[in-house]
Order: C-alpha cells, then sequence, then structure tokens
C-alpha cells in the first residue's frame, strides 16, 4: 500500500509508506520521541499483541482493520458491533480479531493508550469510539494529548503508565511496522475493513453481515 499523510505543525507526525515509517511523537509528561526512516523488514514485530474477543477455535474468523479516528468506525462500532459480539462472538460462533489502522498520528497516539494494557484494550476501544468526536475536538493536537490521557486514566490507568506508554519509541516503530505489514498483505486501504474467513469486505450494515456469517457458518 503506498499511502502517504502528514499532518505537520502538532504534536507528532506520521508518514506511512510502502518502504517505511517516519514518525515523530510529543505528548504532555512524555519525551518526544523520534524514528527516522525505517523499512518494516528491519523491525520484529513477533511480539505484537493480537487483540481478540471469543473462541479461539469458532468456525468464522472475522477480522476488522479500524482506526480510531474514522468516523465510518466509530458508526460501525455502534450500529454493528455491538449486535455482532452479543449475537455471534460471545456465543462462540466468531472469532473477532481487530487489527489497528494509522493514517494519522492521532490514530496512533489512541492505541498506545488502549494498548498501554492489554487486557484493557476493549474497553478502551469502546471508549475512544463513544467519544470520537469529544477527543478529537477541533483537532489541536495538544488538547487531543490531554483528552487521550483523561480516558486512560478513567479507564484505570495511571500517569506514569501512560507517560511510559506514550513515550515508548520502540513499541511505536514496531506498531506502525505491523500495521504496514498487515495492511500490506491484506491490501487495506479504507476502514473499516472486515476480513471474514479470508474474503475482504467493506464497511456494511448488520443485516448484510450476518446474511454472510450466516452462510459461513452453514457451509
Amino acid at each position: 500500500m503506498d499511502r502517504r499523510i502528514f499532518m505537520a505543525g502538532g504534536a507528532a507526525a506520521v508518514v506511512v509508506a510502502a518502504g517505511g515509517a517516519w514518525y515523530s511523537m510529543q505528548a504532555p509528561g512524555t519525551t518526544p520521541v523520534q524514528i527516522n526512516q525505517v523499512s518494516g523488514e528491519e523491525i520484529d514485530t513477533s511480539d505484537i499483541i493480537e487483540m481478540t474477543l471469543g473462541d479461539e477455535n469458532a468456525p468464522v474468523t472475522l477480522m476488522e482493520y479500524a482506526s480510531f479516528t474514522c468516523p465510518h468506525c466509530a458508526n460501525f462500532h455502534d450500529a454493528v458491533f455491538k449486535d455482532l459480539k452479543a449475537d455471534y462472538i460471545d456465543t462462540g460462533k466468531v472469532r473477532f480479531v481487530y487489527r489497528d489502522v494509522y493514517f494519522d498520528q492521532f490514530g496512533l497516539w489512541a492505541a498506545m493508550v488502549a494498548r498501554c494494557e492489554p487486557t484493557r484494550f476493549f474497553g478502551i476501544s469502546d471508549m475512544l469510539y463513544t467519544q470520537q468526536r469529544d477527543w478529537i475536538g477541533d483537532g489541536d493536537p495538544a488538547g487531543i494529548a490531554d483528552r487521550l490521557r483523561k480516558i486512560g486514566l478513567v479507564a484505570g490507568l495511571d500517569n506514569a503508565s501512560l507517560d511510559a506508554c506514550l513515550a515508548d519509541e520502540e513499541q511505536a516503530r514496531k506498531l506502525v511496522a505491523w500495521f504496514q505489514k498487515n495492511s500490506t498483505e491484506d491490501d487495506v486501504t479504507g476502514t473499516p475493513t472486515l476480513i471474514i474467513d479470508g474474503e475482504k469486505h467493506s464497511n456494511m450494515n448488520y443485516g448484510d453481515l450476518k446474511a454472510i456469517l450466516d452462510a459461513k457458518l452453514e457451509s
């Protein structure tokens, strides 16, 4: 995938392209992280935790590629995911895999907060999507960093943990490289993208998703 995004003049910047990434971050209470052009092949991402819900032996696997700053992803979370979870994930029919997409620096910040304590990931994710308009606000980087920090605190993280997570250069490198590798392999060019038992689908309503899942379960 050749997607280049640069947001300058703020607390962070990200450029993601097929060949590597340049990333810098500065958030309140952290030491700025500088990452220059790096090829994904140079970075070992094997210890990145795959965020999953449901029975790992479920007959159907649904993988969602989504960004915490994507309005369509927030709508999917509100209008589709809750029913999907109740009807298919919690009942053992579907194994759900969530993969972060970093099309802008704020989505990466949000993911670093959500991943700060893996056992809290889906709870923090719910807060990030439910409160998306509020924490993005007017797009001011300092304000966004502050509001993300507050979400982390409400979720049970402490300031020391948030400082460490937001300033973790190695983790930032790994996450960007991991995103590049996954999104290239699965040809992800927009969000949300759904991979259902290896078949790629774009955003859809719950009725259409239910029909696909039921057909998979009956086959």
